[in-house]
Parts: C-alpha cells; structure tokens; sequence
C-alpha cells in the first residue's frame, strides 16, 4: 500500500474539501438571520457543543503548531497542554451557565453583547470588539497558515504540483475558506467540529502508537536521544526554561476562560444545564486528542537527531513529515483530512466573531444604525470574506518577514484574548464590584502591552511569555480601579444571574 500513499492522502483531503462545500451549502439553507450565522440559533446538543469546544481549542494551533513547539523546545510546551485542561473546568466553573443566562436574557448574539448588558457600557462593548477583532487576525492567521503548510506538503509529493509554494496554498486554502464560512456561518462550524474531534481522538491514539513504533526501543530510547543532544530539552521544563514556562501555564490556564471563540459557544447550547455535561466530554476529548500533538513532536526531534530523518525545513513540517513518512497511508489520510477539518472549523469560529465584531457590536457601539436588523445577515457575510483576505496577509507577512513558528503566533492570539477578556468577562460575570471603567482600563491596557511586545519583538527576561505579563497587569488595573469607586449600578435582571 505504500506506493499509493500520495492518492489515499489526496483522495482523504479531496473527500473533506468536497465535504466543506456540501457541508456549508447544507448549513447555508438553516441560516435564516444574523442570529443563526453567529450563534446557531441557540439550539445545540451536549455532543455537538462539547466536541466543539474542545476541537476549536485544539485546531492548527495544536495539531500543526504543537508537534513544531515540541520539536523546538522539547518538553516546555507540554505544560500547554495541562494548563489548556484546567482551563476549561476553570471556563465552565465561571461562566458555563452565567454566559448561557446573559445570552437568554438579552437575545445577545455575540459576547461584546453581553458585556455591554453586564457593565451598561457601550465603551465596554467597543473595546471588547476591538479586542477580540485584533486577536482574530493573529489565531486566524495561526489557521490559515497552518492550512497552507499541510496542503503544501501533501501536494509538493505530486508531479503536477511539485514546486507550489506557499503563497498558492495560502490562496487555495483561503478560498475554500471563504466559501465555507460565507456560505454556513457558525452551523457549519459546529457540525464540522463534532465530526472531526471524534476521528480525531481515534487517530490521535493510533498516532501515538504509531509514534512510538517509529523509533527502535520506544519511549525511553526517543527519551534519551533528545537527552544527549540537550537535556534540556527532555527535562520537565524543556528549553524555555521553569519561569517561562509556567508563564505558559498561567496565561493558559486562567486564559481560556478569556478565549471567545470558546465561550461563546457556551451560550449555543439548547439548555443551561447542559454544561454539566459538556464539560467532561470536553477535557476526556481534549486531553486524548493532545497526545499526537506530544508524540509527533518528541519522535520527529529523535528522528532527526538520530539520523533516522533529513532534517527538517522547519518545525511546523513536523506533523506532514512524521504522517508521510512513519504512519500508515490510511491513518496518514485520515489524519490529515482531520487537520483540515480542525482548521476549517476553527478558522471559521474566528472569522464568525470577527465578522460579529465588524458589523453588529462596533456599529452598535457607536451608536449607529447604518446595518438594519434584516441586513445583518449579508453584512456578516461581507465581513467575513474581508477578514478572511486580510488574515491570509497577515499569515504571509508573519511567515516571511517575521518569521514567527505556527505555535507561536497562535500563543499571540490566546494571549491577546486572554489578558483582555479573563478580567472582563471571567472575573466581571461574577464579581458585582467590577466597574465598566475597570474593564475598559484592563482592555486598553492588555492591547497595549501586547502589541508593544509584538510591534518592537520585546523579548521578556527568563523567556516569560508576553501574554501572561499583559494578563497580570491587566488583571492588576482591573481589581484596583474597580476598588477606587464605589460599587457600580446593575440592571436587576442581570443582577439576578450574577446571584445564581
């Protein structure tokens, strides 16, 4: 079977492009209003809620980005993996049922909405948008280039497209993006995501065996390879280090409860109670899924520093390498064709909110009504072709100009989210003294401090990230301004939730 390797992987990943097209030309026919494009009409099961979770958390970012990390720090960036675990009991513990409550209660449709009911701030709804809009272009960024990386090592293995480049795929991958996220929204989102965090547990175990096999003696010779190259690396804390990397464990941890392409599907499902449920199935999903992201990358670096493989033309081709060369041709396609679905999926979460960003919450921020309500729906459309066109250049301009590994312009994104909406959102949603002016203050100061360090590549002492510097002191301004005044007026009926 191993010469039909290319055709399997192909047919596998022209089966899942021809499906994005069925798929959102199905969901195109239930997206009715702005309401079904950006939420799904608030109508999800626990199955489909909870594999879309964990899947939009675990997409390019982790599946192509992950074994890159892995590769290039050993061991530092498996603290990811438990810090996102905790993270999200920690955003159920908070706002599983609260952000549920808030988008019944206000028929809200995006999470700047119900920032605005909680604070009765529009400034507070504004910043929010801006937020998570500045966040998007740098996780968006994360998927489609992720995308264009695995679909170029797949078709560089032909003879009629053995020279594409990057950009090619780039515009390929984007195309089928665009289509995809017009056409379905959030529905196709979702329905995509179920399917392909279920194949992706199975294969994730497969992987790992896989991986283990790769290497003659298993784990502990893969162990003691990447020791005697630097043992560092296969230390708990990796390269980067104990400081930085527990940065990593805090702004992962206590920031997935600020990533709102993760709580806003917590107000999708049909019923409050649900989250009990969700929950669970979240983390068991999570947690499995994650071992391809650990096998891939510490058998990739024993490959190579053994001899067993050439070496790499950089670290996010550690996941195409390992499922072209080490895994079986049907595990390779299936895999492969699930990457495809993770980033999809998850790229088109992203666009979702950052088109809501552009066209509902900004607008109604600044008082305008230019978008009437029965409008919304082809505006978001609109927006989100825009946004996917200006992702895919910021992608291009981070790979070639900044140079900047998959991973870690995924941890940008997670970062700008966290130190900007964990304060606002998973701290104000359940502390009545929180002020919209503490809110604004954190969010202002978040997106400063993240962007200096990503503008000016300010590099931290001890490799602390620059994500979890932005949440401590955004978290820091948020408690101590909300303190200087006296308790802020709350609406009774938000009050109610907030008392639940």
């Amino acid at each position: 079977m191993e010469p039909l390797r290319t055709p399997i992987v192909l047919a596998c990943v022209g089966v899942y492009m021809l499906s994005c097209i069925v798929v959102g030309a199905w969901a195109m026919r239930r997206t009715h209003s702005a309401k079904d494009f950006f939420v799904a009409g608030r109508d999800l099961g626990v199955m489909v809620t909870a594999l879309a979770v964990f899947s939009s958390t675990l997409s390019g970012f982790g599946f192509v980005g992950g074994p890159g990390l892995v590769y290039s720090l050993g061991m530092s960036s498996i603290w990811m993996i438990i810090a996102s675990s905790i993270g999200y009991a920690l955003s159920f513990f908070l706002l599983g049922k609260r952000i549920r409550l808030f988008a019944e209660l206000r028929d809200s449709v995006s999470l700047p909405d119900a920032v605005a009911a909680r604070y009765r701030s529009e400034a507070a709804r504004f910043l929010t948008a801006l937020a998570i809009l500045l966040g998007v272009m740098g996780y968006l960024a994360t998927q489609i280039l992720a995308m264009a990386t695995v679909l170029q090592s797949v078709l560089t293995r032909t003879d009629t497209f053995s020279q594409i480049s990057l950009g090619a795929c780039v515009t390929l991958s984007c195309a089928v993006l665009v289509f995809y996220s017009v056409a379905g929204g959030i529905i196709a989102s979702v329905y995509t995501d179920m399917l392909q965090g279920a194949v992706m547990v199975v294969a994730a175990l497969m992987v790992l065996i896989a991986a283990i096999l790769a290497v003659d003696g298993g784990v502990p010779a893969i162990v003691d390879i990447i020791a005697a190259d630097d043992r560092e690396a296969a230390n708990p804390w990796g390269t980067l280090g104990m400081l930085g990397t527990l940065s990593w464990y805090f702004v992962f941890a206590l920031g997935g409860a600020g990533q709102p392409h993760v709580v806003t599907k917590l107000m999708m499902n049909r019923r409050v109670e649900d989250a009990r449920h969700i929950l669970p199935v979240s983390i068991l999903g999570y947690s499995v899924s994650a071992l391809l992201w650990i096998s891939i990358g510490l058998t990739m670096r024993a490959l190579v520093l053994s001899g067993g493989h050439p070496e790499l033309p950089g670290a996010d081709a550690a996941a195409a390498e390992f499922l072209q060369h080490y895994a079986h041709p049907l595990l390779a396609g299936v895999v492969f064709a699930g990457l495809f679905a993770a980033i999809m999926s998850t790229a088109d979460a992203f666009l979702n909110i950052g088109a809501a960003a552009v066209i509902h919450d900004i607008p109604r921020a600044l008082g305008s009504t230019a978008i009437k309500p029965e409008r919304e729906l082809f505006w978001a459309r609109v927006a989100t072709a825009v946004t996917a066109v200006a992702a895919a250049v910021f992608a291009m301009y981070s790979h070639y100009e900044n140079q900047r590994l998959v991973a870690l312009l995924g941890a940008f994104g997670w970062g700008t989210f966290a130190a900007a909406l964990v304060p606002t959102v998973a701290i104000g949603f359940n502390w009545k003294r929180a002020s919209a002016r503490a809110a604004c203050v954190a969010i202002v100061s978040s997106l400063v401090i993240n962007l200096a360090i990503e503008l000016f590549k300010l590099r931290l002492p001890f490799g602390i990230n620059g994500g979890a510097a932005s949440l401590a002191v955004s978290l820091t301004l948020f408690f101590c301004v909300s303190f200087m005044g006296p308790p802020p007026p709350i609406d009774p009926d938000v009050e109610a939730v907030m008392d639940l």
